[in-house]
């Protein structure tokens, strides 16, 4: 694969466009390397689960709490000169992970890795939003969704299928190796104009925390990552703990990716006729019902589908309430960016570390559960709000 990974990059990586893609793949890999291997990890280790789950938590927690951080910095810095740096010291950090023999030094290892990789992804949003037109943001945004799906889809049966066959220290290995190669072929993106040092920082804080327009939206995006990301985290230990080996229960959960992929390309085609409300209820319904699924049945056909509505929802409801998040504040950009995509992992934290003890005794049905009551929530509420929002901030032509 990383012979591949050599000969493809050159070509794929010819344009900033694609440069954006290939940091935000990078970084979604590494972010669904550990889900897959969670069980694998602690039999290893010889651990209980609800720790392996502990230390994953943590990953996805500083992956969501460094965003805001990198936003307000990766201005000052350099947004390509950002996602060049983080993205190798990240996949350094992942490959520190490859000797970990104990959960204090995996915990460390893949903590560090997450607080780099997180810089990649709220960077390239902010890239988009300062380079695009309104007209074209949500169609990038919606390119950057499809190099995520890839990732996710690739990531999860990639590393689930080395963990069943050669060992889960080989998925960290393959995260770090993409990660190094890739860092090289983003020294080719196009810096931005950078913000002075002395640029006050408070000010521009205070007013994107202060924003009512904000808080609705973090919310929404907290909700949206503990119900998604929250369920999707689960779903290998799920299938695994009724007998499945981890490559069967990573394919599986791989659909989700390759949905997101076609759900993405649709969302894109129809972004300019559907209000993106619409997009909100569709996803949150689909959602729902994938979960609704999951917290009856885990056999095979079954989670196919619901990992496939699950990308379906992912593709339509989060890509819209991403767009949201770089139209709700333009002047405060990439404040309110960041604190969108570190409030989204945060919830996605908060699930996996609620969701360790119901896993730690394979109440999974309980726990899907959950997230069909989340998501039937965020709908109602989301819909409403970006209705509200549209029609005090956009014209009737604006929303075309």
């Amino acid at each position: 694969m990383i012979a591949l990974w050599q000969h493809l990059l050159p070509r794929f990586a010819a344009t900033d466009s694609r440069r954006l893609q290939l940091a935000s793949f990078v970084s979604v890999f590494d972010r669904f390397t550990m889900p897959p291997m969670l069980i694998a990890i602690a039999h290893d280790l010889h651990v209980p689960l609800t720790q392996i789950v502990g230390a994953a938590s943590i990953y996805f927690l500083i992956y969501g709490l460094m965003q805001p951080i990198w936003g307000m910095l990766s201005n000052r810095i350099g947004l390509a000169a950002t996602i060049r740096w983080c993205t190798l010291a990240g996949s350094l950090a992942a490959l520190a992970a490859v000797w970990a023999n104990d959960v204090t030094t995996l915990t460390i290892s893949r903590a560090i890795a997450g607080g780099f990789f997180s810089a990649s992804f709220p960077a390239a949003l902010i890239y988009v939003g300062e380079t695009s037109t309104p007209k074209r943001r949500h169609r990038e945004i919606t390119d950057l969704m499809t190099a995520v799906a890839l990732a996710t889809a690739l990531s999860t049966a990639v590393s689930g299928s080395l963990t069943a066959f050669v060992g889960w220290r080989w998925g960290f290995a393959l995260s770090a190796a993409l990660g190094i190669a890739s860092s090289f072929y983003l020294a080719h993106l196009k810096e931005l104009p950078r913000t002075s040092f002395r640029a006050p920082i408070v000010t521009p804080l205070v007013t994107v925390l202060r924003s009512r327009a904000v808080q609705k939206l973090l919310l929404l995006a907290l909700l949206d990552g503990a119900a998604i990301l929250g369920a999707l985290t689960f779903i290998p230990a799920a299938l695994e703990s009724a007998g499945h080996n981890a490559a069967v229960a990573s394919g599986i959960t791989a659909t989700y990716g390759f949905s997101v992929l076609a759900g993405a390309r649709m969302v894109g085609k129809l972004s300019n006729r559907i209000a993106r409300a619409h997009f909100i209820l569709a996803g949150s319904v689909s959602g729902a019902l994938a979960c609704l699924l999951l917290s009856t049945s885990t056999r095979l056909p079954v989670a196919v589908v619901a990992c496939f509505l699950l990308g379906l929802a992912w593709a339509s409801m989060h890509s819209s309430l991403q767009t949201w998040a770089t139209e709700v504040l333009p002047e405060q950009r990439p404040i309110a960016v960041s604190f969108f995509a570190g409030t989204l992992f945060a919830g996605s934290a908060l699930a996996s570390a609620l969701g360790g003890p119901l896993a730690q005794h394979h109440q999974f049905g309980a726990l899907f559960l959950r997230g069909t009551g989340l998501l039937l929530v965020l709908g109602i509420a989301g819909t409403l709000t970006r209705k509200k929002w549209e029609s005090r901030n956009f014209s009737a032509t604006d929303l075309k």
